[in-house]
């Protein structure tokens, strides 16, 4: 049962954009909710709300990301080529 090689190198690229979004997305989030604590009003306050909605966004896309980066790992392990 071979691996399908190029299927494998594509599925590790994007392990490794995965990576990155599983370290920006909290980080955003964290820095989005001290930034809302130490502004109470005005336009960065918006900005921090606009931060959270980013993050919240880019959550739920990292783990529709993530999904389908180890869906592609399976199917390179798994192929029939």
């Amino acid at each position: 049962m071979p691996i399908n090689q190029d299927l494998a190198a594509k599925g590790f690229r994007k392990l490794l954009i995965l990576l990155g979004l599983l370290i920006a997305s909290p980080l955003l989030l964290t820095i989005s909710f001290k930034a809302i604590k130490i502004y109470k009003e005005g336009y960065l306050f918006y900005i921090s709300i606009l931060g959270i909605v980013l993050a919240a966004i880019l959550t739920f896309f990292t783990l529709f990301f993530a999904f389908k980066t180890f869906k592609t790992l399976i199917d390179a392990l798994f192929s029939e080529k």
